[in-house]
């Protein structure tokens, strides 16, 4: 009886298990040795696909991107609408993907997907009548955000130990041991309100360039 044949050795199945890795156990567990282990191959193998760790990565930022639903700049939605949509949906891949946020935060590169993201974004404000100049600026503002929120949990940071908090030293956070036990809450409301001022303050400059159109 013929043995089953193992799955043919893949840039996506590379990509995926990379992510995997990434994902449970940060950058620093990523080497081709590993992921060769992993997929059960011979390391030069991956060499058909990735020539460098580096590379690798990259692969898996790009794949996160993928996952920003670019659909809310192309059915009709409002600058203001689809922006905010945009953001929610670009920072749930971070939150899912925390761990590639370094490699993401360094820009899109030649990567074809983080260029997609970039590119509807700026297409569509400049469409929504926003000059070219300021449409860069709320591209840069808002992955500045986007990026800043996934790079740690603000709730998070704070430990379940009341004792940690004496009030004799920090009259102010008498409550802050329960911020850990809230913290899915806690950042998803902290970001929905940091995204609605932003949003907030680029609509009253819009309303003026209206006014001086």
């Amino acid at each position: 009886m013929a043995r089953p044949r193992k799955p043919l050795l893949s840039t996506d199945r590379i990509v995926e298990a990379a992510r995997a890795l990434v994902d449970a156990e940060g950058l620093a567990a990523v080497s081709t040795r590993r992921l060769a282990a992993e997929l059960g191959v011979s390391g030069p193998s991956l060499y058909n696909h990735f020539r460098t760790k580096d590379q690798i990565l990259e692969a898996v930022a790009d794949s996160v991107s993928a996952q920003v639903d670019l659909s809310v700049f192309e059915d009709g939605r409002d600058w203001r609408t689809a922006l905010h949509d945009w953001a929610v949906s670009y920072r749930a891949a971070l939150r899912d993907h925390p761990n590639i946020v370094p490699v993401l935060a360094r820009g899109p590169g030649r990567r074809p997907a983080g260029l997609r993201v970039a590119d509807a974004a700026f297409g569509a404000m400049v469409d929504a009548g926003w000059p070219p100049a300021q449409a860069t600026s709320i591209g840069a503002l808002m992955r500045y955000f986007i990026m800043g929120s996934a790079l740690g949990s603000f709730a998070g940071g704070f430990v379940d130990d009341e004792t940690a908090y004496d009030p004799a030293d920090y009259p102010h956070l008498g409550q802050a041991h329960l911020l850990a036990d809230q913290q899915e809450k806690i950042d998803e409301r902290a970001f929905e309100t940091g995204l609605t001022a932003l949003l907030d303050g680029l609509a009253l400059q819009y309303e003026q360039l209206g006014r001086t159109a």
